[in-house]
């Protein structure tokens, strides 16, 4: 197959060629997930364990020496902002890990393959745009959600691609959000039914994770190696379910612009600012054209733009 072509899947073929970019990219997703979630959660962990330090808490009672019960505010605070503050580097953390996914797929469609630093790099220059993007996405989604559920799922599955219009066509905000509707117009159920699958595979994936390692501790188990335990279980479950769902939601744009726009891989090594991959270098990883595609029925469904049946 050229290698510059690309046909609309289905929904069990965007869930293939995801996973097979998860395992063929791996290592540099594994590494560019770690290299930002593993300090924050071990920053979460150590003020988690200074809240242990003191058998009594924010407490200063005592019932043998003092019946009087006292509570040390400053240090209630201190913890508080402690945790307010690690949640914030989390929610970053998570946003420049999942940034740098996409990039690695994308460069998977392309036969390249970007070192984990280089996607690093792309992902904090587009840092800002994306708090903003996520803070608009769980601004109006958590109002749909409000709003008896049923608009905010609605939502969900129409701004599903709106991250990576952000990184790959740098729209930003609500330019954002119109050109994942755009996109996803038409196709609302086979986009939510990817999103769905990738959420239960990957949740299940977490939950055996951790369910595994915090096996290891038993209920008597002191806190600090609970904590640790915890700390250790969500950044491992991060490194294996955030590279996943990258992949699924940047195998589905693209999906989403060949059926609107006749998408090839041409178009996305101009848009990564890269080379093309010669002739035929992806046939490993993308499905084939359907064997009809040169016969006077179009070849998939709408046709693609510009097509047109043979003379005679």
């Amino acid at each position: 197959m050229d290698g510059a072509q690309l046909r609309p899947l289905s929904v069990g073929e965007i869930l293939d060629v995801a996973i097979k970019v998860y395992r063929e990219r791996f290592g540099n997703l594994v590494r560019a997930v770690a290299i930002v979630v593993g300090p924050i959660a071990l920053l979460t962990a150590l003020i988690q364990i200074s809240a242990f330090s003191d058998t009594d808490g924010f407490s200063g009672f005592d019932p043998e020496t003092d019946p009087t019960t006292t509570f040390d505010f400053g240090d209630f605070w201190a913890f508080l902002a402690g945790l307010l503050l690690t949640a914030l580097m989390s929610f970053i953390a998570g946003e420049v890990a999942t940034a740098a996914s996409f990039k690695i797929v994308s460069g998977a469609y392309l036969n390249a393959a970007p070192d984990w630093r280089d996607s690093l790099r792309f992902a904090v220059s587009k840092l800002r745009s994306l708090i903003w993007l996520s803070v608009l996405l769980g601004l109006l989604i958590g109002l749909g959600l409000l709003a008896f559920i049923v608009p905010g799922a609605y939502f969900w599955g129409l701004w599903a691609v709106a991250v990576p219009a952000l990184l790959l066509e740098d729209q930003r905000g609500r330019a954002a959000l119109r050109r994942s509707k755009g996109l996803v117009k038409g196709r609302w159920w086979p986009t939510v039914a990817c999103l769905v699958v990738a959420a239960i595979l990957s949740g299940i994936v977490q939950s055996v994770f951790s369910g595994l390692l915090l096996g290891v501790t038993v209920s008597g188990t002191n806190d600090v190696v609970q904590v640790v335990a915890q700390a250790v279980a969500t950044t491992l479950g991060s490194m294996l379910t955030t590279p996943f769902t990258a992949a699924v939601v940047t195998v589905l744009y693209f999906d989403l612009r060949v059926r609107k726009e006749g998408f090839d891989l041409e178009l996305l090594a101009q848009r990564v600012g890269v080379e093309p991959p010669p002739p035929g270098a992806r046939q490993d990883l993308l499905p084939p054209p359907p064997p009809d595609a040169g016969s006077a029925q179009p070849p998939f469904w709408p046709p693609p733009p510009g097509w047109r049946p043979p003379d005679g």
